[in-house]
């Protein structure tokens, strides 16, 4: 039931509000969009106009002409027209007209007026403005599509945590390899060193450590033994356990994370782009200004062909070819940009709202961290130096795999220090470990340890240490405590320089976390940010980043985790740090490929730039029309200033290649990616 229920969810969320799935739409625009093409091609041969603009009427005319390219424009408008004729129909139900509206109304007229010009009326044809518009809208629907994320694997990656199998107890104490899916209630599991955990269950036999940083943020392995719950999910560390399932199906914790995703996907606002607020203007401008253009000449005498001709004149040229393009070119550019630079937009609705942003709510572990332990001091004691200290704590902890191990071994490595040879290692269940280095007895043990044996230290910046949240371990060398090592997530230093230049802005730094508040708040402290949030649930962080929404602020979410995945897909803007987990990147609308905090800036700036453009291109896609509209209308008629359909096509190529160049300047804004993005982001 598990498995089913997750499936059902990723597959619902691959298709759109009205069930359509996003990839088959995508081929099949582009499938219309070849077909309609070269079918344009012998539409624009045989219109009377393209003829007279190339001087080859005579040679392209011949008898049944019009009839063959009424035959052309039919296939175009009702094969390569259908998705705007449907969308049309769509809009008007929602009382939304826009972009599909605009279209349909003009292709229609022009399909309607060219058609009964072919059987009598006296008029020119529009046919070729019927096939280049809708091969030019076709083509900036398919380029918009694949640059806008479609659907979200959030879900599916979700499930790929857990094991396809288990090893189940038999009731004669034999094991077995069964589906996940089989386990019920009661049934016991082995869960061997470094396997996941394949279900939730309470450990009742064993003791181990297990990687929860994917699931609940937690940066430290968390020591478990009988009695304690092990996470579905998680990663185990050095021991083997048993577990007795006590959940399945929708009760388990993962589970919960996927219906808070789903939950959160599902209430997402979706608002209109600037373009199709445009031609939810246009279609009033076409309908009014063609109605009032047909009134007026009707009224003025001028004859029923000279009017319905300045309407529809009037009618097509409101919808431009610009306008199609004006969006989709700027976010192939955009796109194309942010990918060479390692930022990956998935949504590109929220990554234009980026230059709005008052709040940037960072995940801790992985993000602003490291997501590993690092020796953030060593106090020598006893007239030892720190040297001293690593130097028979390394040799100890080479032959360790547990997370504070690799640690200490990093940080002796980054100081030159080599392990000497050791024997004789071996665990101390849940306090540490020992072994025999050059004759002596050295022990690398946890504070339990020091008290359950006798042991004293008396050191305030210990103190001091623990209470800040570090994990402390303690150095004994043959019964004497010779130092003590503090271990912490390390802050990745790219943090400070990220934080303080979001506070320059005036954007606030905040934290979330699944930590204690000792650890979350010395890393608020260091970084200087603005708010923190710790020990806080996945099922939380959404509420969190609402709670700060509710506040009239624009929120951007930067996590790597499946705890942060419900607060990526809440915020404005979620952006997810590469090196994390698929489901965290499946749901945000931005990817740091670089796994560099200081990647918030190329977004912001590129953001704001791509906006620019955006609006530039649509100023002058639709600002034209004050011109072009009244022309056609026929206002300068009284001066012999008439604007004629191959007047108004020129126009309107002019206005495509002036977008398109413009969209192609916004490759400039590469030298501002990354680390040069002071000047825009102000």
């Amino acid at each position: 039931m598990h498995s089913n229920n997750n499936h059902r969810g990723h597959d619902d969320s691959r298709h759109d509000s009205n069930g359509h799935d996003h990839g088959a739409m995508i081929a099949d625009f582009q499938k219309r969009f070849w077909v309609s093409l070269v079918l344009t091609i012998p539409i624009l041969a045989l219109s009377p106009m393209i003829q007279g603009f190339i001087g080859l009427e005579e040679e392209l005319s011949f008898f049944g002409a019009p009839y063959v390219l009424f035959v052309l424009s039919s296939v175009v408008f009702f094969y390569g027209g259908w998705p705007f004729l449907t969308g049309l129909f769509s809009e008007l139900s929602d009382r939304q007209p826009g972009m599909m509206t605009l279209i349909a109304l003009a292709i229609t007229v022009s399909y309607v007026y060219s058609s009964a010009v072919v059987f009598g009326l006296e008029g020119d044809f529009f046919y070729w403005e019927l096939a280049t518009l809708i091969d030019v809208m076709l083509v900036g629907h398919w380029v918009e599509m694949r640059s806008v994320m479609g659907a979200s694997g959030a879900l599916e990656a979700l499930v790929r945590l857990l094991p396809a199998t288990a090893t189940r107890f038999t009731s004669n104490g034999d094991t077995e390899e069964v589906p996940v899916a089989e386990l019920k209630p009661g049934d016991r599991v082995l869960i061997r060193p470094g396997d996941k955990v394949p279900i939730d269950g309470l450990i009742i036999d064993g003791r181990s450590n297990f990687n929860e940083s994917m699931l609940t943020g937690e940066s430290r392995p968390v020591e478990k033994g009988e009695g304690q719950e092990a996470i579905g999910g998680a990663v185990n560390g050095e021991g083997a356990v048993t577990i007795e399932v006590q959940k399945t199906g929708e009760k388990t914790y993962l589970s919960q994370v996927i219906e808070t995703v789903r939950q959160a996907q599902a209430t997402r606002s979706r608002t209109q782009d600037l373009a199709n607020r445009a031609a939810h203007w246009l279609t009033w401008v076409a309908l009014i200004g063609g109605g009032g253009t047909l009134t007026f000449w009707l009224i003025a005498g001028a004859g029923f062909n000279f009017a319905l001709t300045r309407m529809v004149t009037v009618m097509v040229i409101t919808c431009p070819h610009a306008l199609g393009l004006a969006v989709p070119l700027v976010v192939a550019v955009s796109t194309k940009l942010t990918a060479q630079n390692g930022l990956l937009i998935r949504d590109r609705a929220s990554f234009e709202r980026a230059r709005a942003l008052d709040v940037v709510i960072f995940d801790k572990t992985g993000t602003l961290t490291e997501g590993r332990f690092g020796v953030s001091d060593v106090v020598p004691l006893a007239g030892h130096s720190a040297e001293d200290v690593l130097d028979w704590a390394v040799s100890l902890e080479s032959q360790s795999e547990h997370p504070i191990a690799q640690g200490v071994v990093r940080e002796a490595t980054r100081r030159g220090i080599k392990p000497r040879s050791i024997t004789a290692f071996r665990n101390l269940t849940g306090q540490g470990a020992e072994a025999q280095v050059d004759g002596h007895d050295v022990k690398v043990v946890s504070f339990a340890y020091l008290r359950a044996n006798g042991l004293t230290v008396d050191e305030p910046t210990i103190e001091d240490l623990d209470s800040q949240g570090n994990t402390v371990v303690y150095v004994v060398v043959d019964g004497s405590v010779i130092g003590a090592l503090a271990l912490a997530d390390v802050i990745r230093k790219e943090s400070y320089e990220t934080v303080q230049r979001l506070k320059q802005l005036g954007i606030q730094s905040m934290m979330l976390t699944g930590d204690a508040q000792a650890v979350a708040k010395t890393v608020a402290d260091e970084l200087g940010l603005a708010d923190y949030f710790a020990e806080v649930l996945p099922t939380e962080k959404a509420a969190k980043v609402r709670e700060v929404q509710d506040k009239g602020l624009n929120v951007a979410m930067v996590g790597d985790g499946v705890n942060d995945a419900p607060a990526l897909v809440q915020s404005n803007l979620g952006i997810a740090i590469g090196a994390g987990t698929d489901v965290a990147i499946e749901s945000a609308d931005v990817v740091l490929v670089r796994s560099d905090p200081r990647d918030v800036f190329a977004i912001l700036a590129l953001s704001r730039a791509t906006y620019n453009k955006m609006f530039q291109n649509l100023l002058w896609a639709t600002g034209y029309n004050a011109v072009a509209i009244p022309l056609a209308a026929g206002v300068g008629y009284g001066w012999g200033i008439l604007l004629s359909p191959a007047i108004g096509a020129a126009f309107m190529s002019l206005s495509t290649i002036i977008v398109a160049i413009n969209a192609k300047l916004l490759e400039r804004a590469r030298k501002l990616l990354p680390g040069e993005t002071k000047d825009v982001v102000k």
